[in-house]
């Protein structure tokens, strides 16, 4: 005979024991932050370090982030550093006392912003120098070595900033994919050639744009720790877009010539900032012969983004798509460094460019290797000749660029 009386009900020990073991876990958490803040507290409320006080003046720091010049004067952006707040006492430009006024007023905490407006009568394509002096004496100078109205941002200058844009991101990048009927025709070698060419013109862009992004960080507040800033945030983009990239294997093709748009994408949008910056800080103006040479500098980058796709057929859809991620950033650039973007922030820009860049550079590479049966047999003739010629023609063009 079957037993069909119910089994007894399990005891509900275990999701006691459960709960008791989360406590218990919650507690060792709680417990240690709790007693951090209380240090904290007590470091503050206590102050034990005023023993060590010797009556010297505390340190201070004081950077300058945007200058404009117009009919009312100089106007400087200032950032603040330093232990305690600071307050701004007077004012020198040319080594002669001006009057000011800063907004917002008062004294500035650390990290805190304020503008500096000096009615001084400046001197068209005259050299200036503006010394801040707190109130404790320090001296902070800031050199404007070409006086020159400052660009008003406005709504008409989008349309020829964008032209601009156009003209050193996308049209170059478009140009270099119009190869791909005759980069289909090589050989095995010539493939090769042509993605090492792709891993020259990459390993150039990553060490420019670090050299931009370092160059930008040092001219940056100290708070935000430039030179730690720039490779950290490199290494975090790169080792983010590789777990993106490889959740479904090493990408390869069409993903791969993605990946490659990608990272010249954000290498342009770089340039774009220093274009733009220029344009709005009136220290430079680009002429027929520099647009010209961003543009034969960004033609190498089009067959890049083509190697890795030379065996299949895409649309001409995909190569548009292709030509604008690469390419567009440019006018986005443009159009933010028009706005005088402040150091930190076109450093951060530039730092996540890098990381991109070698991202796609490790993907180039393994991708080159597993066509060569291993990194071992990587090394042909027509490789080493591909990676030397990327690398000389983006130098050889980027002279073009400098100025």
């Amino acid at each position: 005979m079957t037993d069909t009386t119910p089994s007894p009900a399990l005891p509900r020990a275990d999701s006691r024991d459960s709960i008791v073991v989360q406590g218990l876990q919650l507690l060792w958490i709680a417990v240690p932050l709790f007693l951090l803040g209380m240090a904290a507290a007590w470091l503050f409320i206590g102050d034990p370090l005023r023993v060590f006080e010797s009556g010297a003046p505390p340190i201070e720091k004081l950077t300058f982030e945007r200058r404009v010049l117009d009919e009312n004067g100089i106007h400087l952006k200032v950032r603040a550093g330093g232990s305690e707040p600071m307050a701004i006492a007077q004012v020198q430009v040319d080594d002669a006392y001006w009057r000011f006024e800063q907004e917002p007023a008062g004294d500035l905490a650390r990290i805190a912003t304020a503008w500096v407006h000096i009615p001084y009568p400046w001197i068209l394509g005259e050299a200036h120098t503006v010394k801040v002096v707190t109130k404790t004496g320090a001296t902070f100078e800031h050199e404007i070595e070409v006086a020159v109205p400052t660009p008003t941002p406005h709504v008409n200058q989008l349309r020829p900033q964008a032209l601009v844009g156009a003209f050193v991101g996308i049209l170059p990048v478009a140009i270099g994919l119009m190869f791909y009927p005759a980069l289909r025709r090589l050989g095995r070698e010539g493939m090769d050639f042509i993605l090492a060419l792709t891993g020259g013109l990459l390993v150039f862009l990553l060490i420019d744009t670090l050299e931009d992004g370092f160059e930008l960080a040092a001219e940056a507040a100290p708070a935000f720790q430039g030179p730690v800033m720039v490779p950290l945030v490199a290494l975090l983009t790169f080792l983010g877009l590789l777990a993106v990239g490889r959740r479904h294997g090493a990408p390869t093709g069409l993903a791969l010539a993605t990946y490659i748009a990608l990272g010249i994408g954000l290498h342009n949008l770089g340039e774009g900032l220093a274009i733009g910056a220029a344009f709005a800080t009136g220290a430079a103006s680009l002429g027929a012969f520099l647009v010209l040479g961003f543009t034969l500098h960004n033609v190498t980058e089009g067959i890049g983004i083509a190697a890795p796709i030379l065996k299949s057929r895409p649309s001409l859809w995909t190569f548009v798509g292709l030509a604008l991620l690469a390419g567009a950033p440019a006018i986005v650039g443009m159009w933010l460094g028009s706005l005088a973007l402040t150091p930190q922030w076109a450093a951060l820009a530039l730092a996540v460019g890098a990381g991109a860049i070698l991202q796609v550079l490790v993907e180039v590479s393994a991708y080159v290797a597993r066509g060569q049966g291993g990194a071992a047999k990587a090394l042909s003739p027509s490789i080493l000749a591909g990676l030397v010629l990327g690398l000389g023609v983006m130098y050889a063009t980027g002279m073009l660029v400098k100025v």
